[in-house]
């Protein structure tokens, strides 16, 4: 069984004749997974390969980019152009024609880089958002060894103008983040306290709270990493065992049970009612009922 159902809400969100299906294997770390609606295609990383891949039911598997500065996270800007977080390099950066070359939009917070740009997602406004642990500075199997120049371990903000704000700073590992529908919310996870916090969003991308909204608990390999939300304001994230799903109050629906660590996922296919996860050696994909958020657009 794929699936450990703890709320029968959960039936809402699956499909129970559905199988898990490996569309694409051979990997070691994969991370970044998003699903490009014009094109088609998945984009996904293999960070120790330091590629960017592009897989397509019709395509099949090609690389977009290699090296790539052995990126982890990446989403789609409003203009559908891609941007990841770099390990190797510290920076948030924005591919430009296919590959053909890459735009560096942000590597460092005042007079220091940054630590090792984690996870990104975007806003409807236009505006930039990621996280900032210490993996690819501490991690030699994702990264290069190095001294941690930034003394907090944050969340920032990079707006359409350039400028940049650090909007949370007492973290331990942030790591994935999303919004709810709306996006008057940015949920944000700790790795290392294997909880989730909540953060309400003004109009001018400030942040006020931040309390905890769950704890992610459970058995298997995994943790707190690859963060998303569906239409109906569902929260899913990586855990133990595979895929957590909660009710937006935080409540555990039940878990998509994966057969290898998995670090993060996305929906994309036709009316994003497709789950792909990057697990460690594959990408895996799952047809569900829920309806997953997709990157604005402008």
């Amino acid at each position: 069984m794929i699936y450990d159902i703890r709320h029968d809400a959960f039936r809402s969100v699956i499909d129970e004749t559905a199988q898990l299906s490996t569309i694409a294997g051979g990997f070691t770390v994969t991370e970044g997974l998003v699903w490009d609606r014009h094109k088609g295609c998945l984009f996904f990383s293999d960070i120790p390969a330091s590629t960017i891949w592009q897989w397509s039911p019709d395509g099949g598997l090609t690389p977009l980019r290699r090296p790539s500065n052995l990126t982890n996270g990446n989403t789609l800007d409003l203009q559908g152009r891609l941007l990841s977080c770099e390990h190797a390099t510290s920076a948030v950066t924005r591919i430009e024609e296919g590959g053909r070359y890459v735009v560096v939009l942000a590597d460092r917070y005042g007079e220091a880089e940054f630590n090792s740009p984690n996870d990104i997602v975007s806003d409807s406004r236009g505006r930039i958002w990621f996280t900032d642990p210490p993996y690819g500075r501490t991690s030699p199997s994702v990264g290069l060894i190095r001294d941690l120049p930034q003394t907090v371990r944050g969340v920032y903000r990079l707006d359409p103008d350039g400028s940049l704000a650090r909007v949370v700073d007492d973290f331990e590992m942030p790591n994935g983040l999303c919004f709810l529908p709306g996006e008057d919310v940015l949920l944000v996870n700790d790795t290392t306290r294997m909880h989730i916090r909540r953060f309400d969003v003004a109009a001018d991308g400030s942040l006020t709270g931040g309390a905890e909204l769950t704890v992610i608990t459970g058995e298997g390999d995994g943790k707190p990493d690859g963060m998303k939300a569906d239409t109906e304001g569902r929260i899913y994230c990586t855990g133990p065992g595979g895929v957590h799903v909660l009710s937006g109050d935080g409540t555990l629906l039940g878990v998509i049970r994966m057969p290898e660590h998995c670090r993060n996922f996305c929906f994309g296919g036709p009316g994003f009612r497709t789950m792909f996860f990057g697990c460690s050696s594959a990408i895996l994909r799952l047809e569900v009922k829920a309806q997953g958020l997709a990157p604005p657009e402008g």
